[in-house]
């Protein structure tokens, strides 16, 4: 069967079961959008091409899916670095298609050319140029298996125009055949065995679990060795969820922002159960100072990642759900040959530790509106199963922080990037992926303003999510470290409660738009919002300016200098 490489890559994305994908037309990439007119997969039409990638991104958080997103050449490509690199940190599976001018006039910088393939490199885990029509339905299986395989992550396929208007012959592959290219899934026997002895002999074990988790599936097999064990465990910011934080051994978010118990266990531990995580300077403070008495097992996908940043006793490359597996059955039967250490008084210590020093803050009757009242009134008047999505920056450690997280896959966020504006587009694409879900996003109103436009997106889709602006009009934490770290000396990071009117630009773009003043009207607006299922909603929450996100550990500092704020007396301690 004869097709033209623009059809032969829509069929492609067919063959991968590709349901939606989210993209910006122009003329390089216009000769695949058209086959798309007859084709079964939904189309979503952005305002910006960073909010496609951001789109594709929420869908792969939410779904468990890989995301796609089809842009253009030159400044749309672009325009989707910043996605393809938040997506490669946190490593989250989106397919990105991009146009590119004519194979024959590629180094003449022609109209809207780009390195595509040169500029992505850094930030993916593989692209491909095509100069044959011919091997389009190979590339994209190919795409779609790297991007999901091993540790997942983002994948470019940049597609010449004449290619796409080159005749092949139709075809699809059978199977992959990359030489190169052999994620080892299957841990090694003798290092879950010896990771098993020192779990049976820790005394004060922590089970550290990161977004990995999440890739894997694993979070059951994750319950089922916390259960066993009885060890306490930590979820980081990419990791909330993994464990239910219902669960009386989850001890909530470790690092920079996290509660006092979750940082100060792992610096007091003598084993640390690394589980899909990665040693992020966050979560580590100063390195040299980090966990001093605890030896390593270290599991994870990425054999690069084993001794990057912190010398792992047991190394162990695999599937982190796989290698859990068998650790379970490693540990009964260490159990079975030896009692394992008594960890009562390290779970009296842990419990002593939560008692004495909670998240704490003061609504008061009246006063400011603060932002963390409004978090933990949207987490008491939302469904068990919530999907939240949130954008960076103070109210992404208060939202990380109060939520409970009964369920994984429901905590959207940018990690290791940091992606300022990442929520809204997040929200969008993570409602396509699970439109039975609620989606909530809480956006701060700087990180609002830099792509609040994909609401028009949302509108003209019908997407119903919901975004709750923590409106304190300052970029929020960029102040707090001002504050802290500067003397006072506020750099321009005030923005204005009033400019822009939320309530007026969410009208403009199709959206319900509301305010809230005072914390008498916080729990009914919320409620107002909850009935609305046709059309976005937008709330202007007005918190305090002043409020600060605690625990901090300062950046380079350890871990033991943890700050808690003023809630606990002079000097936080």
């Amino acid at each position: 069967m004869k097709l033209t490489g623009a059809q032969a890559l829509i069929k492609s994305l067919e063959m991968e079961q590709v349901e939606v994908m989210f993209g910006l037309p122009g003329g390089a990439i216009l000769p695949v959008y058209d086959p798309l007119i007859d084709s079964s997969i939904r189309h979503i039409l952005v305002r910006h091409e960073q909010g496609a990638g951001h789109m594709a991104s929420g869908y792969a958080h939410a779904t468990g899916r890989p995301g796609v997103a089809m842009v253009t050449s030159g400044p749309a490509a672009t325009n989707i670095v910043t996605p393809l690199c938040d997506a490669y940190m946190d490593s989250v599976p989106i397919v990105v298609i991009t146009g590119q001018v004519a194979y024959s006039v590629i180094g003449t910088d022609a109209f809207q050319e780009a390195d595509t393939v040169g500029i992505t490199m850094p930030v993916t885990k593989h692209n491909w140029l095509i100069s044959d029509a011919q091997d389009i339905p190979r590339v994209v299986r190919e795409a779609f298996h790297v991007a999901t395989t091993g540790r997942p992550g983002p994948v470019l396929i940049d597609l010449p125009k004449d290619v796409a208007n080159a005749p092949m012959e139709w075809y699809w592959p059978e199977k992959v055949d990359l030489p190169g290219y052999k994620p080892n899934v299957k841990g090694h026997p003798r290092q879950i065995k010896d990771a098993a002895r020192l779990i049976n002999e820790a005394r004060r074990p922590v089970i550290y679990a990161g977004g990995g988790i999440m890739n894997a599936g694993a979070s059951r097999a994750l319950r089922e060795l916390v259960d066993l064990t009885g060890i306490p465990a930590v979820t980081t910011l990419m990791g909330r969820g993994a464990l239910p934080d219902e669960h009386p051994l989850c001890l909530g978010m470790p690092g920079m922002h996290g509660n006092y118990t979750a940082v100060t266990s792992m610096q007091k531990a003598d084993l640390l159960v690394t589980l899909g995580a990665r040693f992020d300077d966050r979560v580590t403070g100063k390195v040299a100072t980090f966990a001093p008495e605890a030896k390593v097992i270290h599991v994870d996908i990425d054999p690069a990642e084993l001794g990057k940043v912190r010398f792992a006793d047991v190394p162990i490359v695999g599937d982190v759900r796989a290698v859990i597996e068998e650790l379970v059955k490693a540990v009964k039967a260490e159990q079975a040959k030896h009692d394992p250490a008594d960890i009562a008084p390290w779970m009296a210590q842990i419990r002593e530790w939560q008692d004495r020093y909670p998240l704490k803050y003061t609504q008061e009757e009246g006063g400011p509106l603060k932002p963390q009242f409004v978090i933990e009134r949207l987490r008491d008047n939302t469904p068990d199963d919530c999907i939240l999505v949130a954008g960076v920056g103070q109210h992404q450690m208060w939202a990380s922080q109060l939520w409970k997280f009964k369920h994984p896959n429901t905590w959207v966020n940018s990690g290791g990037l940091g992606t300022m504006g990442y929520a809204v587009p997040a929200a969008v694409g993570a409602k396509v992926g699970r439109p039975d879900r609620m989606v909530w996003a809480i956006d701060g109103d700087g990180c609002f303003q830099m792509t609040a436009q994909e609401l028009v997106t949302a509108s003209a889709e019908r997407i119903p999510v919901k975004i709750a602006i923590l409106n304190n009009a300052y970029l929020g934490m960029v102040r707090q470290w001002q504050e802290l770290f500067y003397e006072e000396r506020y750099s321009e990071v005030y923005l204005s409660p009033d400019l822009p009117d939320y309530v007026k630009w969410a009208e403009a773009m199709g959206c319900v738009g509301m305010r809230v003043d005072n914390a008498d009207d916080v729990v009914a607006t919320i409620e107002k919002a909850n009935e609305i299922d046709d059309r976005p909603v937008v709330i202007d929450f007005r918190t305090d300016w002043r409020e600060k996100v605690y625990p901090m550990v300062a950046a380079g500092s350890s871990n033991d200098d943890i700050i808690l704020g003023p809630e606990f007396g002079e000097g936080g301690r």
